[in-house]
């Protein structure tokens, strides 16, 4: 999203990229796609804007995906995204080290994944996706952001990372240089300025995860308002003025100025829907939902075997039987088996010392299903609001903003 300096969206644009590749708990991406979504959308958007009115830019992605690269940074091998689970003999092993406020813990976490991938001498920088696309841009490498970097063991409270790192043997050279998000970087470089149409005096801006950045978009501030992200994953916070840290339930804390976002991500969501039907399909379905009449079917919709909150357990089978012959049936117990895990992360957080919702705001694709509203509202007990936006590109560009008039 291209947006203006009052905030007022100027151009749009996206790619469809291909799903990772899974087998079993692992799930793996060429990081290529990523540039090439990046290529063709940043060409797509200037087909709207005139390139000399970017001035800044900043970038978002999934947190916990990792990437390692070389001093050049060339990818040494695939990405191990968001929701591989294979690091669970990593995880014990941080469970026995890391302080438990730490959002490190866990086999999906990014510090697991870096363990297991054992870097070699070649191994320069553990970089996120976002951290890589900005290296991409700038030629500028080592370069992260508070948020990205929670799930790789950087202690927000102190704005460090942690001793507590050297007793895994982690060699801090492989660790980003970590930066507040929106603040400026610097500009993206000549070769890649004229391979995608913009001018070098572009800046680039800190970014931060997906979810972060939707949460930013939706213009939610105060205590105790929440966000539900509904997108491919189901993620929830709520604003708070204290950290809550609760790795036995996939509970995390992110800085938000001088607040704190609490909340989890759940691997239940839209690419689970996407897994039994097709967008096309899914629209047709909506049509005939009847959230009124709930269908009496108890799922805990997941693709594979796993989860992370609000129950952290590897081990998870997904919950989708019995399936009825009626596939509007079967879409509308999916939408309110997503609804309850949406429920009990925020009673789960409330229970742990977070404010329940006083409002909660919804981004992403789901939000615009009217059906799946209602089911969610009569669930949820408290009112749900229209954001402002529903984009994390929104709340990207408001990043880029931020660091364009610092």
């Amino acid at each position: 999203m291209a947006i203006d300096k009052d905030g007022q969206i100027k151009a749009q644009a996206s790619t469809t990229m291909p799903d990772p590749i899974r087998n079993e708990s692992n799930a793996e991406q060429d990081a290529g796609v990523w540039w090439q979504a990046v290529q063709q959308t940043i060409k797509s958007l200037l087909t709207e804007v005139p390139s000399a009115s970017i001035k800044s830019l900043a970038v978002d992605g999934t947190s916990g995906t990792l990437l390692l690269v070389d001093q050049h940074g060339t990818p040494l091998r695939p990405a191990l995204m968001y929701n591989d689970g294979r690091s669970l003999e990593e995880a014990k092993l941080i469970a026995k080290i890391a302080p438990k406020e730490s959002a490190a813990h866990g086999a999906s976490s990014a510090l697991a994944k870096l363990l297991h991938l054992n870097p070699g001498s070649d191994t320069r920088y553990a970089l996120h996706q976002a951290d890589w696309i900005v290296g991409m841009l700038t030629g500028i490498w080592g370069i992260s952001d508070e948020n990205n970097c929670l799930k790789l063991g950087f202690d927000a409270m102190h704005k460090c990372w942690p001793d507590w790192l050297d007793k895994l043997n982690i060699d801090r050279r492989l660790l980003p240089k970590v930066l507040l998000p929106g603040t400026p970087i610097g500009p993206i470089q000549q070769e890649i300025a004229d391979e995608l149409g913009l001018t070098t005096d572009t800046l680039v801006v800190a970014g931060t995860t997906d979810s972060t950045a939707a949460f930013i978009a939706t213009s939610a501030s105060q205590i105790g308002e929440a966000v539900t992200s509904l997108g491919s994953t189901l993620v929830t916070k709520v604003i708070s003025d204290h950290p809550i840290f609760s790795p036995q339930h996939g509970v995390y804390s992110q800085p938000l100025g001088d607040r704190w976002l609490v909340g989890g991500g759940s691997n239940s969501g839209g690419a689970v829907l996407l897994h039994y039907f097709t967008r096309q399909q899914l629209a047709e379905l909506t049509a005939k939902l009847n959230p009124l009449l709930p269908t009496g079917l108890d799922y805990y919709p997941l693709i594979h075997t796993g989860e992370r909150f609000p129950v952290c357990d590897s081990t998870l089978k997904p919950r989708l039987s019995p399936r009825p012959d009626d596939d509007v049936t079967f879409f509308q117990a999916m939408l309110e088996g997503m609804a309850r895990i949406e429920h009990q992360g925020y009673q789960l957080l409330a229970e742990l010392g977070a404010p329940y919702p006083v409002n909660i705001r919804s981004a992403g694709g789901g939000s615009r299903n009217p059906a799946w509203t209602t089911i969610r509202h009569n669930m949820l007990g408290v009112p749900l609001i229209d954001a402002q936006q529903q984009e994390a590109a929104y709340g990207g560009a408001l990043l880029a903003r931020t660091g364009y008039l610092a």
